[in-house]
């Protein structure tokens, strides 16, 4: 029997694999927590881990880390998969089976804002459609108040607002 942080690993592993999009650090530890496979705790340290070791990327906004396999952590994961369990593979196909069009849509979009030289902000705003973006917005306010509500609106209204500009655009 495998050690249970290279199992907690080879988890990882597959979920990315067997999803054509990042999943973020919640999703991760969502699936993990609710079937009380590990503590959360020990999830960062698995996916720090994986990170340190080149087997996957994250990439991390001001509230959100998503999380990419690698070409080595894609080259890596068939070494290992014989140490996931029938029914392991089982909850796994499960729960991105049942979720798989929530996790796709709350990766979709992207926010995030970051402090320009002059005293203001600038949000950008992406949509992403298999980790390639669709749009790509940036916007220059003058509060951090502002830059906020512009990402947490986003991820509201992301929709409209592409389909507005198409409209408008392509008129």
């Amino acid at each position: 029997m495998a050690e249970p942080d290279t199992i907690y690993r080879v988890m990882v592993l597959y979920m990315l694999d067997a999803v054509d999009f990042p999943l973020t650090n919640t999703q991760i530890s969502d699936f993990l927590l609710e079937k009380d496979y590990t503590d959360y705790f020990s999830i960062q340290k698995i996916l720090n881990g994986l990170v340190n070791a080149g087997l996957i990327e994250c990439t991390t906004t001001h509230n959100n880390t998503q999380y990419f396999l690698t070409n080595e952590g894609k080259l890596t994961l068939p070494y290992f998969e014989d140490k996931l369990n029938d029914s392991i593979i089982a909850d796994i196909k499960q729960y991105l089976k049942d979720n798989k069009l929530k996790l796709k849509e709350e990766n979709r979009a992207f926010a995030a804002y970051i402090p320009t030289v002059n005293d203001s902000y600038d949000v950008r705003c992406q949509i992403q459609e298999s980790s390639h973006p669709v749009i790509d917005i940036t916007i220059n306010v003058k509060t951090k108040e502002q830059a906020k509500a512009i990402c947490s609106n986003w991820t509201k209204e992301n929709s409209n607002v592409y389909t507005y500009l198409m409209d408008v655009l392509l008129q």
